[in-house]
Protein backbone atom coordinates (compact mmCIF):
# COMPACT_ATOMS: atom_id res chain seq x y z
CA UNK A 1 0.00 0.00 0.00
CA UNK A 2 1.74 3.15 -1.16
CA UNK A 3 1.67 6.40 0.73
CA UNK A 4 0.06 9.47 -0.76
CA UNK A 5 2.31 12.47 -0.36
CA UNK A 6 1.56 15.81 -1.99
CA UNK A 7 -1.04 14.16 -4.17
CA UNK A 8 1.19 11.44 -5.60
CA UNK A 9 1.93 7.85 -4.66
CA UNK A 10 5.37 7.14 -3.33
CA UNK A 11 7.19 3.88 -2.90
CA UNK A 12 8.82 3.37 0.49
CA UNK A 13 12.61 2.95 0.31
CA UNK A 14 12.59 -0.02 2.67
CA UNK A 15 10.44 -1.99 5.09
CA UNK A 16 11.25 0.36 7.98
CA UNK A 17 9.83 3.27 6.01
CA UNK A 18 6.79 1.22 5.00
CA UNK A 19 6.04 0.21 8.60
CA UNK A 20 6.58 3.73 9.96
CA UNK A 21 3.52 5.01 8.09
CA UNK A 22 1.05 3.07 10.22
CA UNK A 23 -0.52 3.50 13.64
CA UNK A 24 1.51 2.05 16.54
CA UNK A 25 -0.73 -1.01 16.99
CA UNK A 26 -0.42 -1.89 13.28
CA UNK A 27 3.34 -1.22 13.31
CA UNK A 28 3.67 -3.76 16.12
CA UNK A 29 1.85 -6.40 14.05
CA UNK A 30 3.91 -5.61 10.93
CA UNK A 31 7.17 -5.89 12.86
CA UNK A 32 6.06 -9.21 14.38
CA UNK A 33 5.21 -10.54 10.91
CA UNK A 34 8.61 -9.35 9.70
CA UNK A 35 10.46 -11.13 12.50
CA UNK A 36 8.34 -14.26 12.04
CA UNK A 37 9.36 -14.37 8.36
CA UNK A 38 13.04 -13.81 9.20
CA UNK A 39 13.01 -16.63 11.77
CA UNK A 40 11.24 -19.00 9.39
CA UNK A 41 13.67 -18.28 6.53
CA UNK A 42 17.05 -17.24 7.94
CA UNK A 43 19.12 -15.25 5.48
CA UNK A 44 16.10 -14.05 3.53
CA UNK A 45 16.58 -10.64 1.89
CA UNK A 46 14.16 -7.80 2.55
CA UNK A 47 13.00 -5.58 -0.29
CA UNK A 48 10.09 -3.49 -1.48
CA UNK A 49 8.23 -4.85 -4.48
CA UNK A 50 4.90 -3.58 -5.82
CA UNK A 51 5.25 -0.84 -3.15
CA UNK A 52 4.95 -3.37 -0.30
CA UNK A 53 7.37 -5.44 1.82
CA UNK A 54 8.71 -8.55 0.13
CA UNK A 55 11.18 -11.23 1.18
CA UNK A 56 13.50 -12.89 -1.34
CA UNK A 57 15.58 -16.02 -1.33
CA UNK A 58 16.22 -16.83 -4.98
CA UNK A 59 12.84 -15.46 -5.97
CA UNK A 60 10.25 -13.67 -3.85
CA UNK A 61 8.95 -15.92 -1.07
CA UNK A 62 6.20 -13.74 0.36
CA UNK A 63 4.79 -10.23 0.43
CA UNK A 64 2.63 -8.55 3.05
CA UNK A 65 0.70 -5.30 3.26
CA UNK A 66 -1.44 -3.49 5.81
CA UNK A 67 -4.94 -2.34 4.97
CA UNK A 68 -7.67 -0.67 6.98
CA UNK A 69 -9.14 -3.89 8.39
CA UNK A 70 -6.63 -6.63 7.57
CA UNK A 71 -3.10 -7.66 6.74
CA UNK A 72 -2.74 -9.04 3.23
CA UNK A 73 -0.29 -11.91 2.76
CA UNK A 74 0.78 -13.13 -0.68
CA UNK A 75 1.08 -15.27 -2.79
CA UNK A 76 -1.68 -17.87 -2.33
CA UNK A 77 -0.65 -21.09 -0.61
CA UNK A 78 -0.28 -24.02 -3.02
CA UNK A 79 1.42 -27.39 -2.92
CA UNK A 80 0.66 -28.54 0.64
CA UNK A 81 -2.89 -29.81 1.18
CA UNK A 82 -2.74 -29.61 4.98
CA UNK A 83 -1.48 -26.04 4.90
CA UNK A 84 -4.03 -25.07 2.24
CA UNK A 85 -6.75 -26.36 4.56
CA UNK A 86 -5.26 -24.48 7.54
CA UNK A 87 -5.29 -21.15 5.67
CA UNK A 88 -8.67 -21.61 3.98
CA UNK A 89 -10.55 -19.36 6.43
CA UNK A 90 -8.20 -16.48 5.56
CA UNK A 91 -8.29 -16.88 1.77
CA UNK A 92 -9.62 -13.94 -0.24
CA UNK A 93 -11.21 -14.12 -3.66
CA UNK A 94 -7.89 -14.72 -5.45
CA UNK A 95 -6.52 -17.02 -2.78
CA UNK A 96 -4.35 -14.32 -1.23
CA UNK A 97 -4.64 -14.32 2.54
CA UNK A 98 -6.36 -11.71 4.68
CA UNK A 99 -5.63 -11.69 8.40
CA UNK A 100 -8.28 -9.51 10.11
CA UNK A 101 -6.83 -6.86 12.40
CA UNK A 102 -9.60 -7.45 14.94
CA UNK A 103 -8.46 -11.07 15.47
CA UNK A 104 -5.16 -12.52 16.72
CA UNK A 105 -2.65 -12.71 13.86
CA UNK A 106 -1.71 -16.39 13.24
CA UNK A 107 2.07 -15.99 13.42
CA UNK A 108 2.71 -19.76 13.62
CA UNK A 109 0.69 -20.19 10.43
CA UNK A 110 2.71 -17.42 8.76
CA UNK A 111 5.90 -19.26 9.72
CA UNK A 112 4.56 -22.48 8.16
CA UNK A 113 3.72 -20.63 4.94
CA UNK A 114 7.18 -19.05 4.75
CA UNK A 115 8.89 -22.40 5.33
CA UNK A 116 6.81 -23.96 2.54
CA UNK A 117 7.60 -21.08 0.18
CA UNK A 118 11.33 -21.35 1.01
CA UNK A 119 11.30 -25.08 0.17
CA UNK A 120 9.39 -24.39 -3.05
CA UNK A 121 11.82 -21.60 -3.97
CA UNK A 122 14.83 -23.88 -3.48
CA UNK A 123 13.24 -26.55 -5.69
CA UNK A 124 12.43 -24.01 -8.41
CA UNK A 125 16.08 -22.99 -8.68
CA UNK A 126 17.66 -26.46 -8.68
Amino acid sequence: MARAMAGKRTTPRDIDEYVSGFAPEVRLILEQIRSTIRRAAPGVQETISYQIPAFRQNGVLVYFAAFKKHIGFYPPVRGDAALEKAVARYAGEKGNLRFPLDEPIPYALIARIVKLRARQDRKETT
